[in-house]
């Protein structure tokens, strides 16, 4: 049965369209409206129907298909899944996932049973049980302080000034309530990591994009924004930018601090994905402008993102550390401890360092593979390792790829995702870690490149 005239309704609620559009199908489904084997309108014709984005309509299918609310197949369309049928293993149903950005599991997998049982025999296993300091238990700044001095290269970690908190999303909206109220208004990069749009949405921050070039953002375009808007707070991705794996050079660092300085912005640095930097990569800004930079760094990305474990140094400034560690008190009283005691064991006896490795290693692989695949289609990353690549091409190429690639099982970042400003770069981003086996992504990757030989080289015209 063909469902061409569904018509979902999504005018209510404050959640994301795409969500709204999965709430929708959902309550469709539950209530009899849609029924087993009904097959759902292409996504171009919906989001013509509905005025939505192709990237919007894309990601509400592999959100539904992901909850088993319908299944794609490859020439034939969406269909209502059979609720009824039994239950695969989750990395068995769906698409292949190439819109989340998580690092290879492999390495984490093998040592997390030998890094337990050494957890295990801590003399402050026990302090796991009690609230911590809001900051966090010294232990776990230790670790902290040493890793981001270690794998991040900042020179002005110290555990007495480090904050731990739940992971980099919780430490960036620790960041931005502790600058910034609602209503304020944030600059960031044109495109930029979709979380932050979803911060600025949910606490209400205005979010201006500023223009960058191949170059990372661009300066003059900064100062005009800062004087234009009257922003205090710039959020920033200096190495391995999420999504164009643009990496700042020391030139273009040292002017964005200039027009910080100039129009008193605070920066608030997402430094993710450094670990992954080429050697000799320019210092970061905690270190280059330590009077007005909070960053926030992780172990998500290069060790374990099921640890939930973030760490915040701000800069030398009593009143912005104090408005963190309320904020820590508001939303979670204090940072949990029992993650936290994992990696600092991890840090102390090595282990963090070899998977780290293992996983750089691996990324660098596949970073690799997707360039030999991909070829001038991809643009040249930052490093010479990343979870994730950039394709750029026009908006409406990069929808139809979106596209193209979920009716073939591969689930893609939406294209309008990363866009906060109509001057942002438009394209794909990849992510390379999703994917269990290096097998598996190889052939999704030739499966993306032969959609880009047969729609003419659209994704060619689009290159920067």
């Amino acid at each position: 049965m063909a469902m061409k005239d569904w018509q979902p309704d999504i005018s209510k609620g404050s959640a994301p369209v795409y969500e709204r559009l999965v709430t929708a199908l959902e309550g469709d489904v539950r209530d009899g409206r849609l029924v087993p084997g009904d097959r759902l309108p292409p996504q171009r014709d919906l989001a013509h129907r509905l005025s939505l984005s192709v990237g919007t309509v894309s990601r509400a299918y592999v959100e539904a298909e992901r909850r088993g609310f319908i299944s794609s197949h490859v020439g034939r369309g969406s269909f209502v899944a059979d609720r009824a049928r039994p239950h695969a293993a989750p990395h068995d149903t769906g698409p292949l996932d190439m819109a989340h950005n998580v690092p290879p599991l492999d390495p984490a997998e093998r040592w997390i049973g030998e890094g337990l049982s050494r957890v295990r025999q801590r003399a402050d296993l026990a302090t796991a049980v009690n609230y911590a300091p809001p900051e966090g238990l010294a232990s776990i700044r230790e670790a902290g302080a040493s890793w981001l001095k270690r794998r991040h290269g900042v020179k002005r970690a110290k555990a007495d000034q480090v904050i731990q908190c739940n992971g980099g999303q919780h430490g960036l909206a620790l960041a931005f309530a502790a600058l910034a109220r609602p209503g304020d208004t944030i600059l960031c990069e044109a495109a930029t990591y979709p979380g932050i749009r979803t911060l600025a949405d949910h606490a209400g921050y205005r979010l201006q994009g500023v223009a960058m070039d191949g170059r990372g953002i661009d300066p003059e375009a900064l100062a005009r924004c800062a004087r234009e808007t009257g922003a205090k707070v710039l959020v920033i991705i200096p190495t391995l930018q999420n999504p164009t794996t643009i990496s700042l050079d020391a030139a273009r660092r040292a002017d964005i601090i200039e027009v910080a300085r100039a129009h008193d912005l605070m920066i608030v640095e997402d430094d993710a994905y450094r670990v992954f930097a080429d050697a000799g990569v320019a210092d970061c800004f905690a270190d280059l402008a330590p009077e007005r930079t909070l960053m926030v760094a992780g172990v998500s990305k290069a060790v374990a993102p099921g640890l939930r474990l973030g760490f915040l140094l701000p800069p030398d400034n009593e009143d912005i550390r104090d408005r963190l560690l309320l904020g820590i008190r508001a939303f979670g009283y204090s940072p949990p401890s029992l993650g936290g005691l994992v990696f600092s064991q991890w840090e102390q006896d090595g282990t963090a360092d070899r998977i780290a490795d293992d996983v750089i290693t691996e990324s660098e692989a596949r970073t690799q593979l997707a360039s030999s695949i991909l070829g001038k289609a991809m643009a040249v990353p930052g490093a010479g390792r990343s979870l994730h690549i950039w394709m750029p091409m026009p908006m409406l190429d990069a929808e139809r790829l979106s596209a193209r690639a979920l009716r073939a099982s591969i689930a893609l970042t939406p294209p309008d995702g990363p866009i906060v400003d109509a001057v942002a770069p438009s394209g794909v981003r990849l992510c390379l870690g999703g994917l269990r086996s290096r097998d598996a992504l190889e052939q999704a990757l030739r499966d993306i490149a032969a959609m880009l030989t047969t729609a003419g080289g659209s994704a060619a015209r689009g290159l920067v």
